[in-house]
């Protein structure tokens, strides 16, 4: 069944702003800097969400895939850990393909709220998976679940497991997979669970392909920020004066993506005008990767520990189930 507030009331939304506000926010702020860039949760509107959908499946994002695998592998050790009555936490759902996986291992679970930024999706796919678990409370939440947001009544009362998958967590930098890890804490409760997966660091090429795929799939999911900006905020940007770039960054540990400029050019949007030199990048995304023990050490930062580590066949990805360190108090909301 789906929760109340979605059948009632469209779905639970907790942005201080608006979603459009919020987006001509990071596009103005983003633009404005000296090295330009964009933020990659702006990436989800209806266009990209299905265009990430469609990236999941190509024969080079290997992610999905090999995460897919581990967890049918894993689903029941995985399962067992988990409290009956529990509520599972999911941040970014999307499609939430991959948590069918462990809803259908832990038929003990008894609510699961869905996280996304995209409403859009999250209507979809809520709806879908109330047909599919008729038994089970869906209470989905539109929020960037980097920022505040309330948890319905139908999970506050009960054991709390989070769930991370698909190496989103690579997108934030250091400071940023810290935070969200530190705010996930209050989220969760005092005896709650983080299960998060992160890909693993491996050959550049296989790396590189992932984020640049032969049919051009991420490339036109790069390009659709251009096109939300023109279709919600009035801007004229010729995405075609502009290409895909990925590339490694050693130092960083991490996959950019980039767009470049073909040409010197003025793009006009959220009311402001913007100067693109030939050879301009507008930096999109980051995808950071990790060892088992960087991340172990990033999340011990953060005040957890890390409990499981299960790691898939090549290409490696890797699932953590992380609990609280002893002694680690839960933050205020005002210290988030």
């Amino acid at each position: 069944m789906i929760h109340d507030v979605f059948a009632t009331a469209g779905i639970l939304q907790d942005a201080p702003r608006g979603p459009r506000d919020s987006f001509a926010a990071d596009v103005l702020a983003g633009l404005s800097a000296r090295h330009k860039r964009l933020l990659p949760k702006d990436f989800y509107d209806a266009s990209g969400s299905r265009l990430f959908s469609e990236i999941c499946r190509t024969e080079e994002y290997y992610i999905a895939r090999s995460e897919t695998r581990l967890l049918r592998d894993v689903a029941a050790e995985v399962a067992a850990g988990i409290p009956k009555g529990a509520a599972l936490v999911e941040f970014g759902s999307g499609e939430s393909a991959k948590t069918r996986l462990l809803l259908d291992a832990a038929p003990h679970l008894s609510t699961y709220v869905p996280i996304d930024i995209s409403a859009a999706a999250l209507y979809e796919a809520s709806g879908r998976m109330a047909r599919d678990y008729p038994k089970l409370s869906i209470a989905p939440v539109v929020a960037d679940f980097m920022g505040h947001f309330r948890l319905p009544a139908a999970a506050v009362t009960c054991t709390r497991i989070g769930f991370f998958p698909g190496s989103t967590i690579g997108n934030l930098d250091r400071q940023g997979a810290v935070r969200f890890l530190r705010s996930v804490q209050q989220i969760l409760g005092a005896h709650g669970s983080l299960l998060v997966g992160v890909d693993l660091v491996k050959d550049v090429s296989t790396l590189v392909a992932a984020y640049d795929d032969s049919r051009g799939v991420t490339a036109q999911f790069n390009k659709n920020l251009l096109l939300r900006i023109n279709r919600e905020l009035g801007g004229d940007f010729n995405p075609d004066t502009f290409d895909h770039l990925a590339l490694w960054n050693a130092m960083s540990s991490r996959i950019e993506m980039h767009l470049v400029s073909r040409k010197n050019q003025i793009v006009n949007a959220a009311g402001d005008t913007f100067v693109f030199r030939s050879g301009k990048h507008l930096h999109t995304e980051n995808s950071h990767k990790f060892t088992v023990d960087m991340f172990a050490r990033l999340a011990a930062e953060a005040g957890w520990s890390t409990t499981k580590t299960w790691i898939s066949d090549a290409p490696q990805v890797a699932l953590l189930r992380l609990d609280r360190t002893v002694g680690t108090n839960t933050l205020n909301e005002t210290e988030l």
